[in-house]
């Protein structure tokens, strides 16, 4: 549907490549005007460049389409101001944010280091935060208000040699209900239409390709009507919210709610009393544990063969 966000003013971290660059690709084909804002980097977060922003750029351009390029790192600051600012300085207004730009460092926890872990969580983490802060700061005080879309994995849940990772897609799902939350007392107090969701994607990009094991997967290119939707006015009542998204499949997650509670009898716990009635709360299964049980013994048995 061609001039599906027509009008709208979109920044896009990460925009120069990969699930970025196919959802500024997409967003710009639907009439938006686009912010790409990336830093071209190594996996590892070397080499810094403008080149992809830039290129991105052009080529929207060459499709007709208005674009800007921002190039800085996303885990700055100001570079978050200066994403949203190069929207509302061209065009007016910030009407959408989406954050897929990030980096991997791959290290097991007990020997990952601290530079490992702090530049992950300063990209993904921080750079979200940074965007989101600057972009409500302004869609609050816009009638229109604006949608914030985050980049989680379903890596949040756990990871075995990217706790980093791991825990900067869990924050990034926090800090987005958080939003989310924001957004809906304001909206209740009479406020503009803010909305708040995260997009786990699933799709072959440098990010993926060092995976030891088969997965479900599909193309960046997969992902960008899902975020499309959720920018959209049609979408905007979607609030709070964690969508898979590869190939054909589309998923939403639940929401973390207690399950099961046990009282105590007396005044207040003992580790015996807990140790005697803890079958009244006990655990609940982990399936991506149960899932990662299931690939070391496929791998073991190959390895075998």
């Amino acid at each position: 549907m061609a001039g599906f966000l027509e009008g709208k003013n979109i920044a896009i971290t990460g925009g120069g490549a990969g699930i970025g660059k196919a959802i500024a690709m997409a967003v710009a084909a639907e009439g938006a005007n686009i912010v790409v804002a990336d830093y071209g980097v190594a996996m590892d977060g070397s080499d810094p460049s403008s080149e992809v922003a830039d290129a991105a750029v052009a080529e929207i351009q060459a499709a007709g389409g208005q674009a800007v390029a921002v190039a800085g790192d996303i885990s700055e600051f100001d570079v978050g101001e200066a994403v949203v600012a190069a929207a509302c300085d061209n065009w007016g207004t910030i009407d959408g944010v989406v954050c897929p730009a990030g980096v991997l460092r791959e290290r097991m926890l007990f020997n990952m280091s601290e530079d490992e872990w702090d530049h992950v969580i300063a990209v993904h983490l921080k750079g979200h935060f940074n965007v989101y802060r600057a972009a409500f700061a302004r869609m609050r005080k816009q009638e229109t208000g604006g949608s914030l879309v985050g980049f989680t994995s379903g890596a949040f849940t756990a990871s075995t040699a990217q706790a980093n990772y791991s825990a900067a897609k869990g924050g990034i799902v926090s800090l987005t209900r958080s939003a989310a939350m924001i957004a809906a007392s304001l909206k209740l107090r009479g406020g503009p239409p803010i909305n708040a969701n995260c997009i786990a994607p699933v799709a072959k990009t440098r990010m993926s390709e060092n995976v030891p094991f088969e997965i479900e997967t599909g193309e960046p290119e997969d992902i960008a009507p899902m975020a499309l939707y959720l920018l959209s006015d049609a979408g905007r009542d979607v609030n709070a919210q964690i969508y898979t998204v590869v190939g054909k499949r589309i998923s939403v997650w639940n929401q973390p709610i207690e399950v099961r509670t046990m009282m105590s009898h007396d005044d207040q716990w003992t580790p015996e009393s807990i140790a005697a009635r803890f079958d009244e709360v006990g655990q609940e299964p982990n399936p991506f544990i149960t899932d990662l049980e299931r690939r070391m013994a496929e791998m073991a048995k190959e390895g075998e063969g």
